[in-house]
């Protein structure tokens, strides 16, 4: 009964409190996420915002009970006696509708971040945050309760909330404003935190309103009419945008749901995607997996381009390889394995000693000392974006042509060197298969843009070191004994990231030694349909949902359609109830664990999607698959 109810987003209580204590952290699955392409909101099934930074994603949490229950903040909007609730989005958008049965009535919540028409940004201001949350009882009665602590400075700071007649109550910290703007009457409870009551009967509603801004004036929308005129002009933002996708398989509401968590993930004022909305939620009980995903990895370019190309959002494509091209300005022609949403490159990594983490299990960090590793795959996946970019219709300016082939004559330096892997394994560099790989795609996809666009390299010389590294990867990755490439040279175990040989066309599906690869991933590192990254050690990870990703993207690709289906399926299967995926899940109840929702994870579903539906009209057209 407890796993049904979590599949359909429902939770359940026979006496009148929430499922689990209100001072106990909330399952990861429980959550929503809304945003306004700047910063994301996790909401909960209970009613709490939890988590939200200012003034972008990987800004300061305002409210980060998500990380620290007793001091992190929170804004809290729930009636009491609650029987059972349920979640779910207005279709293709990322509005978030919360049904709450009590014993006496129903009460729903709509939850967004105002995303404003450009024809009324172009008339009247509009606020830099508005988080909007409007509370209708649609049966009965119910009471309702509401708590709005903000803890600003990622939880270090209790403000001091001032009334502000009917522009509701302000508070101000190191350059931010906010207001809370509510028809709720709420009054001082303690130092830094209102409440408010009220009893509601049917078709009752009210409204409160978070608004915040930095170094700008801030703008406060009426309550009322008002307030429901932007919920329907979000929503209309939204599903216009949805409507752009192209893909018209069986999993259509899987690829829409994934293509508007990655819209929520990237930023809108300069084309860069996050990896993920959090920082620190543990991949691990032992805490060793603490990591601030808040940034933009290089790794997920090529897939975000492409994904983001193919399915018809030619704008992000190009805006993402527009950041990623020229907000790396600081280090080119070398390239840094992480930056922010700006281009900046000191990420300093630091720990938050005052806040317990999820569960309370820490570190919180913020920061990433991943900034300061070598990682040579990312100059492929750079190479890789542009050459997709390409040939699905974009263009290269002179500037973005040289610096392509700039990135090549860095990997044709640099490709002998050991690095840290995709994986930034914090640990001596190795020779890793998988950075190998993508140094031959860097040159291979030089190469072939040369041929396409005319760039200003040796040929010759390019393709003579594209075979040496073949040669090398040949000689030294590929062990006899386990008849299968391994994860980097020397070693007996397998990698994950082996399965994408086949998708940069270094090798072919069902060539030999693919195959027996393929096995050998399975065997050693699949448990119930799922994978983990690498072999286990004494302090094992859960299940990595790219990777799995992978596994039915390969099996498209090889033309086990119904394998690959299923896998696909098994998947879909263990989404949250809205759809939204975390890195990893977990081993036991294949829950979502990690920093959520995951951008990564995502775009591996978009790309098994894409494979599977080739594969199926490969079948029809009795053609090979792309």
């Amino acid at each position: 009964m407890r796993e049904l109810a979590r599949k359909s987003g429902i939770m359940e209580a026979s006496d009148d409190a929430l499922p689990v204590p209100r001072d106990d952290y909330t399952p990861l699955h429980h959550y929503g996420v809304i945003g306004n392409c700047r910063t994301i909101a996790l909401v909960s099934l209970r009613g709490s915002v939890d988590w939200l930074c200012l003034p972008h994603f990987s800004g300061p949490a305002v409210f980060a009970a998500l990380l620290e229950q007793a001091r992190g903040g929170r804004f809290r909007i729930c009636p009491l006696g609650v029987v059972s609730a349920q979640h779910r989005y207005i279709e293709n958008t990322n509005v978030l509708e919360t049904t709450y049965r009590c014993r006496t009535g129903q009460l729903k919540v709509t939850d967004f971040m105002t995303i404003s028409l450009e024809a009324d940004c172009a008339t009247t201001p509009q606020p830099q945050h508005e988080i909007v949350r409007l509370a209708e009882c649609i049966e009965g009665d119910v009471e309702l309760d509401a708590v709005y602590q903000p803890r600003p400075g990622d939880g270090r700071h209790t403000p001091r909330l001032e009334r502000r007649g009917a522009l509701g109550w302000s508070w101000t910290y190191k350059g931010t404003v906010a207001y809370l703007h509510s028809d709720l009457d709420f009054e001082l409870s303690g130092e830094g935190t209102l409440v408010a009551n009220v009893a509601m009967r049917t078709g009752d509603r009210k409204i409160a309103v978070f608004t915040a801004c930095e170094n700008e004036a801030v703008v406060i929308h009426p309550l009322g009419e008002t307030t429901r005129e932007r919920l329907q002009h979000t929503i209309s933002w939204w599903q216009q945008w949805a409507e752009q996708c192209r893909y018209q398989g069986p999993y259509r509401a899987a690829v829409v749901r994934s293509c508007l968590a990655l819209k929520l993930l990237t930023y809108c004022l300069s084309g860069a995607m996050v990896a993920a909305a959090t920082t620190s939620l543990p991949e691990k009980d032992s805490g060793s997996g603490n990591w601030d995903y808040r940034y933009c990895w290089l790794r997920d370019s090529s897939m975000v381009v492409m994904s983001f190309m193919e399915l018809g959002f030619e704008s992000e494509g190009r805006a993402f390889l527009e950041w990623l091209l020229h907000a790396t300005k600081l280090t080119q022609p070398q390239l840094q394995v992480v930056y922010d949403i700006f281009g900046e490159t000191a990420l300093r990594e630091r720990e938050l000693t005052h806040l317990e983490g999820y569960r309370g299990i820490g570190p919180v960090r913020v920061g990433d000392a991943a900034h300061e590793q070598v990682q040579l795959d990312i100059y492929g996946e750079v190479v890789l974006a542009a050459y997709c970019y390409v040939t699905l219709g974009g263009r290269l300016d002179r500037y973005e042509r040289k610096l392509v082939s700039d990135f090549g004559d860095v990997v044709r330096k640099l490709w002998r060197c050991p690095d840290h892997s995709i994986w930034e394994i914090r640990g001596p560099p190795r020779h890793y298969t998988y950075s190998k790989l993508m140094c031959w795609v860097a040159l291979d996809r030089v190469v072939r843009l040369h041929r396409l666009i005319g760039l200003d390299i040796d040929e010759n010389a390019f393709r003579t070191d594209c075979e040496q590294i073949r040669a090398d990867i040949e000689a030294n990755a590929y062990n006899t004994q386990v008849e299968s490439y391994v994860g980097y040279y020397g070693g007996t175990d397998p990698d994950a990231t082996l399965l994408l040989l086949a998708r940069h066309e270094y090798i072919a599906h069902d060539d030999p030694r693919m195959l027996s690869t393929h096995r050998f991933i399975q065997k050693r590192l699949g448990v119930d349909g799922f994978l983990h990254r690498f072999p286990q050690d004494r302090d094992p990870e859960n299940l990595f949902g790219v990777c799995t990703f992978w596994l039915a993207e390969y099996l498209a690709g090889l033309g086990e359609i119904d394998e690959a289906t299923r896998c696909f399926e098994r998947l879909l299967g263990a989404a949250t109830a809205l759809g939204l995926y975390a890195e990893e899940f977990d081993v036991r109840t294949k829950g979502p664990v990690g920093n959520f929702p995951q951008a990564f994870t995502h775009i591996g579903l978009v790309r098994a999607a894409l494979a599977i539906d080739a594969a199926r009209s490969s079948q029809h057209t009795g053609s090979a698959p792309p």
